[in-house]
C-alpha cells in the first residue's frame, strides 16, 4: 500500500494575521507542528518535507523577520505556536528572558548538541553555528599578520578596519565573549583600540565590509563564515564573487581558546498545543540527515560533532579550532557589551 502524506506550509506574514487565529488547532486535525520562524522558507522547507516524510506530522508555518516573539507575548495561552526557529542567539534569548519558552529533557538532543550551543536549562538548542572570523585582503596583509581578535586593537592597524555597527547582535557577541574571557576592563580598553583602529564609521552589514576591502578603503573587516558562502557562489551579482576572491579568512586565536562561534537555534513554546510534536521535529533537525541538509543550505556549520561539512566550507574552511565556552555564559554580558559600546563612541 502506498501511503501519500500531505503537508502544509503556509506562508503568512506577520501583519496578514488576527492575532491567536492564524494556526487554530482542532481535534479533528492529524498530528502537526506549528512554526514560527524567523528564519527563511528556502532554508527550513527542505528540512520539513524530509522532517514530513518520515514521521506523517504535518507542519503550519508563520514567517517574519521580526515581532514573533512579541507575538507569543500577546497571544498568551492560546498561542497556537509550537517552536520558535530564530537566526541567532540573541532572539532566542529574548523568548525565553519573556517566558515564552519550555525546557526540553531529551537524550538525542543532549547527545547531539554540544552543551555549550545549549541552554543550562534545555530552554533553547543550537541546530547551526557559524564563526565569526577576520576577513582580510590576499593583496595587502599578509597570512600570518594577524591572528587573534586581541590584534585588532593594535596601532598597527589605524585606519585599516571596516566593521558594521558595534551595536548589532553580532558584534554584540563576540564583544561580549570578549568581556566573558577577559573581563570588562579590559575589554573596553580593547573596543577603545579596535575603534581607533576603524577607517570609517561604522556602516553597512558584512559583506559590505568585503565590499570595502576589494575597493582598498580598509584592509580588514569582521564578519560571519556563511557569508563568505552567499558571495562566493552570488552569479546573480557576480561583483560579490569579486568580493569574496580578495580576501582570505581569519579564524582567529587558533592557538588558544579558538574562534567566536554563535548560533542559530529553536526553543519549544511554552504553552505549545502540540509539544510531543514539537519535541520530534527538534530532535530531527538535531540529527544527521536534517544536520547536513541545514547547514548546507546558509552555508553554516552543524552543530552535532561528525556531520559533514558543505563542500565549499571544506574547500574554503576546513577544519578550526571553535571557542566551547558557554553561549549562556556570553549571552549574560550582551547587555555589558553594548554598554561598552556606548561609552567609547563606537558608532561615531
Amino acid at each position: 500500500m502506498t501511503t501519500t502524506i500531505k503537508r502544509t506550509v503556509k506562508h503568512l506574514t506577520l501583519a496578514a494575521l488576527p492575532l491567536a487565529a492564524s494556526l487554530t488547532v482542532t481535534a479533528a486535525q492529524a498530528e502537526e507542528v506549528n512554526i514560527y520562524s524567523y528564519r527563511q522558507a528556502f532554508l527550513i522547507e527542505p528540512l520539513l518535507n524530509a522532517f514530513t516524510q518520515q514521521t506523517g506530522i504535518e507542519t503550519n508555518v508563520i514567517y517574519a523577520s521580526s515581532g514573533l516573539n512579541e507575538r507569543i507575548e500577546q497571544e498568551g495561552r492560546n498561542s497556537p505556536a509550537d517552536i520558535i526557529l530564530t537566526p541567532n542567539t540573541t532572539i532566542l534569548v529574548d523568548a525565553y528572558d519573556k517566558g515564552l519558552t519550555q525546557a526540553v529533557e531529551s537524550d538525542i538532543l543532549t547527545s547531539n548538541i554540544p552543551a555549550q550551543y545549549r541552554a543550562d536549562d534545555n530552554h533553547w538548542f543550537g541546530l547551526t553555528t557559524r564563526g565569526r572570523v577576520i576577513y582580510a585582503s590576499k593583496d595587502r596583509v599578509e597570512p600570518g599578520e594577524i591572528t587573534t581578535y586581541e590584534e585588532l586593537a593594535d596601532p598597527q592597524w589605524e585606519g585599516r578596519i571596516c566593521t558594521r555597527s558595534g551595536k548589532h547582535n553580532y558584534n554584540l557577541s563576540l564583544f561580549a565573549s570578549m568581556i566573558e574571557h577577559h573581563g570588562e576592563e579590559y575589554t573596553k580598553t580593547w573596543l577603545e583600540g579596535l575603534k581607533n583602529n576603524l577607517a570609517r564609521t561604522p556602516q553597512g552589514n558584512d559583506r559590505g565590509q568585503v565590499k570595502a576591502i576589494m575597493e582598498g578603503e580598509c584592509d580588514l573587516s569582521l564578519g560571519n563564515t556563511y557569508y563568505f558562502g552567499k558571495m562566493i557562489t552570488n552569479t546573480e551579482e557576480p561583483e560579490q564573487v569579486e568580493w569574496a576572491n580578495s580576501v582570505n579568512i581569519v579564524f582567529p586565536n587558533q592557538e588558544d581558546r579558538g574562534t567566536h562561534m554563535f548560533i542559530s537555534g529553536a526553543a519549544v513554546a511554552k504553552h505549545a498545543p502540540n509539544r510531543d510534536e514539537a519535541v520530534q521535529l527538534l530532535e530531527f533537525m538535531s540529527q544527521d540527515l536534517a544536520q547536513y541538509m541545514y547547514a548546507q543550505e546558509n552555508f553554516e556549520f552543524p552543530v552535532k560533532p561528525g556531520t559533514p561539512y558543505s563542500a565549499l566550507l571544506n574547500q574554503y574552511m576546513g577544519d578550526f579550532v571553535a571557542d566551547d565556552v558557554s553561549l549562556t555564559a556570553v549571552v549574560d554580558h550582551v547587555d555589558e557589551a553594548s554598554r561598552l559600546v556606548d561609552e567609547v563612541g563606537y558608532d561615531f
